[in-house]
């Protein structure tokens, strides 16, 4: 199959109407029909059920759309790398590094500096994004490496290694009542009155339902809890933001936070292993 084609079918198999798709990639509607009829022959499977008034997926077009769509990604990462590649040598920024804004804020200090410091090491430039966006730059090709949190970021997909694990506070107003304890359970602080937990958008960008109030980054969060809006459960290294109007409690039964280094599996950029190897160094 040629990347051309999956294009196509793709932006038919998403329109579910040769009309849009044709006028989304800037064809006329017979050379795209023609195409899709071509792409079936060749498979020799039926990918897209056509009437006088609707398209839908077969299940055999199901799985080419998933599938169409990754390769598609994996194309446009590769050209990106590609081409961040051969600026290295140009004074532009060697690697990428792309992490949660205001998570391990100490550790990436430390391998900045680490790696800085090696024989040979190339520019770093930095990202700082919002949740559950390191995942996607890095399997986009807009990243090398991401600095990602288990459990709340997944690592399928990508190779890793474990540079820290740490326990769970939540963060509170001062004064608090709750402050005043050595530790809490989750059971304390689910549906507390008046200080709900924060609701972070999915990868689509939706929230879930919910009473707690929709937040997109860290200081909004700090600060809708220093409001008494909201409570946070965030990992232990938070305690370096807190001001004098916040506090943070231990959580004993709330998840460890493991931060791991992710990369491509199939990255052969010496770049990038020379700082996954001073990452694992600082453990």
């Amino acid at each position: 199959m040629e990347t051309r084609e999956l294009r196509y079918f793709v932006a038919v198999a998403e329109e579910l109407h040769f009309g849009r798709a044709a006028q989304r990639l800037g064809i006329a509607q017979p050379p795209l029909s023609r195409a899709i009829q071509r792409l079936e022959r060749r498979l020799g499977a039926v990918l897209l059920d056509r009437t006088s008034r609707t398209v839908t997926l077969t299940e055999a077009g199901s799985v080419l759309l998933v599938e169409g769509r990754a390769a598609l990604d994996a194309v446009a990462a590769a050209e990106r790398r590609t081409r961040r590649a051969a600026l290295s040598g140009t004074g532009r920024p060697g690697l990428v590094l792309v992490t949660k804004a205001s998570a391990s804020r100490e550790l990436l200090a430390r391998l900045l500096d680490a790696y800085a410091a090696e024989p040979g090491a190339v520019a770093v430039d930095v990202i700082l994004c919002g949740p559950a966006e390191q995942e996607r730059l890095l399997r986009e090709g807009r990243a090398d490496v991401a600095l990602l949190h288990r459990p709340f970021d997944s690592t399928a997909g990508f190779d890793t290694e474990e540079l820290s694990t740490e326990s769970q506070v939540v963060v509170l107003p001062a004064g608090h009542p709750l402050t005043a304890r050595a530790h809490v359970h989750m059971a304390d602080i689910t549906g507390l009155p008046g200080l709900p937990l924060p609701r972070w958008p999915d990868p689509d960008g939706t929230y879930p339902p919910g009473p707690g109030p929709q937040v997109r980054d860290h200081a909004q969060l700090l600060q809708l809890v220093a409001l008494g809006r909201a409570c946070a459960v965030s990992p232990e290294s938070c305690r370096a933001q807190l001001h004098g109007d916040l506090a943070a409690v231990p959580v004993l039964d709330a998840p460890t936070v493991t931060t791991v280094i992710a990369w491509p599996p199939h990255s052969r950029s010496r770049a990038v292993a020379d700082l996954i190897r001073t990452a694992t160094r600082l453990q």
